[in-house]
Order: C-alpha cells, then structure tokens, then sequence
C-alpha cells in the first residue's frame, strides 16, 4: 500500500470511527414537529445524499489531495441517510403509522408499511456506496412514501 492510500485510509477511518449518531425526533407530545415539515427535512437529507454521491468520485480522482475532503463527504452521506432511516423509525413507524389502521384500513396501513421499510432499505444502500442508481431509487421510494402518508413529495 502506498502513502497516498494510506492517508485516505487513515483520513476515513477517523471520520467514520468518531462519528456522532444522528438524533430523531425524542418522541413525546410536543406539537411542534408536522409531517410536512419532516418530509421536508427529509427531502433535505436526500439532496445532501445526492450531491455527496456526485462529489465522491470527483474528488477520488486524485485522493491523496482530496482524502480529507472525500472522508467529509462520505462521512456527510452517511449521516443523512442515516438521518433518514431514525426519522422513518421514530417519527413515522413509532408515531405515524398507527396499528389501529391495520384492521379498519389494511391496504392503507399495509401501503404505509412498505413504504417505510423501502425507504429505509433505500438510505442503506445509500450509504454502502456511491451509486447513482441507488440514489434514484431512494428518490423514487421517498417520493411513494409521501404519497402513501398523504404529503407533498419535492
């Protein structure tokens, strides 16, 4: 192994091992968070998620300038995926979708479900790498979500 992958290395494995965990929502009745302002954060998460994927391979053209900043936005992707993932955990499993719907409206809860567990099998693969057609495809399952909850898709 050679120094320049060495540093990149040595630079990821710093980034990834000091890494915070993102905080969803703390889950008690606090009126000030709504779907639509959830849905929109989570938009936000999504274009971040984009522009990393985009910025990553540019950047690794020459890795051993760029190894901080190729650490940054592989560390920046992963937390806002992961941002979305706690966010469809806490906010729509635990607090949305309600388990009553499951025997008055099955299709719609059914509907709901899947779309969460998409999501959330999306943002995964999101953060395994930088490929663009897992970022469509987190686009395209965050676009049935909101449909499924009944909001505005950006």
């Amino acid at each position: 192994m050679n120094i320049k992958q060495l540093t990149f290395l040595a630079a990821l494995a710093a980034t990834l091992v000091l890494a915070p965990r993102a905080a969803a929502h703390c889950q008690i009745p606090c009126g000030i968070y709504d779907d639509k302002n959830v849905m929109d954060r989570m938009h936000t998460d999504y274009e971040t998620i984009e522009k990393s994927v985009k910025m990553i391979p540019e950047l690794m053209k020459d890795p051993a300038k760029n190894a901080n900043q190729v650490g940054r936005w592989i560390f920046n992707k992963e937390q806002h995926a992961q941002a979305i993932q706690d966010t469809v955990g806490a906010y729509f499993l635990a607090q949305r979708l309600k388990p009553d719907e499951a025997g008055s409206d099955n299709k719609s809860y059914l509907r709901k479900l899947t779309a969460c567990h998409r999501v959330i099998v999306a943002a995964m693969k999101c953060k395994q790498g930088v490929n663009p057609a897992d970022v469509e495809k987190l686009h395209d399952e965050l676009h049935e979500f909101a449909e499924a909850f009944g909001l505005e898709a950006n």
